[in-house]
């Protein structure tokens, strides 16, 4: 089975400029991601996936393969992942290199650990996929919303139910996912109706969105790795 690693970065970042090239804790933020995928030793090609001449420059030094820039299309804001994915496995085409597997990792991972990406990939057997995950510190059966500054439960009698006896409910990590690249085109999409869930430790993971979520990040990677 031939696996190609995409490391998705567009360059362009508006909220936290230059977000995937940003100096994090000593190196740029997507050399976590390349790393990563590097010391798992799994892929047979890590490319990383952007239109952004500085982010191919800085993955190039750091082992990652950059064959191409991404076209107008796939490196608009109306872009999705599927268009850029589906742009690479068809540039690969053409100079005759064909994967079977995919894994779409996204560029700002800075907890991602090469043997998670090991052991997710381990369990692709018998799926068409597999996404990590991470369970919500609470019931998100307890909800609530605020209308005109009053506190209204979601669902009053869920209120009343001990966390011990509510099935444990997950979220998408939105960190990498494992994908069979027939199954990706059958279904138009990275998770189709026989994708595995990989739970993962959250202190893996970490959305990084805002300058908030950036600091709160260091602090995090400081504690973690006792500096």
């Amino acid at each position: 089975m031939s696996i190609i690693a995409i490391i998705t970065a567009r360059g362009g970042s508006k909220r936290i400029p230059k977000k995937n090239i940003k100096e994090f804790m000593g190196k740029s933020m997507i050399v976590y991601a390349i790393e990563a995928a590097q010391k798992s030793q799994i892929f047979d090609e890590i490319m990383v996936s952007t239109d952004d001449e500085e982010i191919a420059e800085i993955s190039k030094k750091y082992g990652a393969e950059v064959p191409f820039l991404r076209s107008e299309k796939t490196a608009s804001d109306l872009a999705t992942t599927f268009d850029a994915l589906d742009e690479v496995i068809n540039e690969y085409k053409k100079i005759c290199k064909n994967f079977d597997t995919l894994c779409c990792i996204y560029p700002c991972v800075p907890f991602l650990k090469a043997e998670t990406l090991k052991k997710a990939y381990e369990k692709m057997l018998g799926y068409d996929g597999v996404v990590p995950v991470c369970k919500y510190p609470v019931p998100i059966e307890w909800a609530m919303k605020i209308e005109n500054d009053i506190l209204i439960p979601n669902d009053r009698k869920a209120q009343n139910m001990r966390s011990q006896d509510i099935e444990p409910k997950y979220f998408d990590a939105g960190m990498f996912y494992f994908c069979k690249v027939d199954k990706m085109y059958q279904y138009h999409s990275l998770v189709s109706d026989n994708t595995a869930a990989y739970i993962i430790d959250e202190k893996e993971c970490q959305d990084i969105d805002t300058l908030d979520d950036w600091k709160r990040a260091e602090i995090k990677y400081r504690i973690i790795n006792g500096l």
